[in-house]
């Protein structure tokens, strides 16, 4: 199915130990570029999520954020270095015996120094677990979105592709009506000029005009193009970078066209069709 890689996915989970929330944020580029920013006290599951993210996505630029915000119920534990606090006590005490002006001991500036308040240790392989449960169906969210807007790419792109079937139509048609045009306006400044032709001459030199703008070879590669485009589409894996070739190939058979165009009908369908594969191309670049 066709993705973009242009998306957005958000979830959060709650627990008694707290809050988890996953933001997902992919754009265009060129491989698969994975930005992960988390607490520093989940850090250990960073190669964990870059690997998940790497099973679920081929292609983009990828923001993975994550945010946890503890409940207070453990938070606010504190762990009181006793043996530690006394001594400072003690040496604080000390010093105050040799001071002139002996100044009061503030709690506060106790529990603060290093080592005095140890930060408790928990459990956290709770919250690694749910972390990763909560990405994968971010993950999967994000897909989702991906395959929408892709759909929705595709539609768009099988739309210019279907206009441009028609030009080409069209063009096949006018083959014997531009040869033809060509002979009559070779004829006519003749007669401007009044000069006699030699006929098997003039036939020679409008066979080598008619071999020179012969563009069957242009329009049976449009074509082909045409339902390769189709048959991409239908792939069940990445496919940005191969409809990304078919439109350089498709550029490339317009430009001949056009400068092989000896009448404007066949120079405006030149330009119509580079018009639509560009339009094409704006949507490719954004295709997984």
């Amino acid at each position: 199915m066709t993705r973009s890689m242009t998306a957005f996915a958000r979830l959060s989970d709650e627990q008694e130990w707290g809050t988890l929330v996953w933001e997902l944020r992919s754009v265009n580029h060129r491989y698969l570029d994975v930005f992960v920013k988390i607490p520093e006290e989940l850090r250990s599951i960073e190669m964990q999520v870059r690997e998940m993210v790497a099973r679920y996505l081929n292609r983009g630029k990828v923001e993975a954020a994550l945010r946890f915000k503890a409940n207070a119920s453990i938070t606010s534990e504190l762990v009181v270095n006793e043996e530690l606090a006394r001594a400072l006590v003690k040496g604080c005490q000390v010093v105050n015996k040799q001071l002139h002006q002996p100044s009061e001991m503030n709690p506060m500036d106790v529990l603060r120094w290093p080592g005095v308040v140890d930060e408790p240790e928990h459990d956290l392989k709770p919250v690694f677990q749910a972390a990763m449960d909560i990405l994968e169906k971010s993950l999967n969210e994000l897909v989702k979105v991906r395959e929408g807007e892709g759909q929705r790419m595709e539609s768009m792109v099988l739309k210019r592709r279907q206009a441009m079937v028609e030009i080409v139509a069209a063009e096949r048609s006018r083959r014997p009506q531009i040869i033809e045009a060509q002979r009559e306006k070779i004829l006519g400044r003749l007669q401007e000029i009044k000069a006699e032709p030699d006929m098997g001459r003039f036939e020679q030199e409008l066979l080598y005009l008619t071999q020179k703008m012969d563009v069957d070879e242009e329009l049976d590669r449009l074509d082909s193009h045409f339902q390769e485009l189709v048959d991409i589409f239908k792939r069940d894996e990445p496919i940005g970078r191969r409809l990304d070739f078919i439109m350089q190939e498709l550029n490339r058979e317009a430009n001949t066209l056009g400068s092989k165009s000896v009448d404007i009908t066949t120079t405006q369908a030149s330009v119509e069709m580079k018009v639509l594969i560009e339009q094409m191309r704006e949507q490719v670049q954004n295709i997984e």
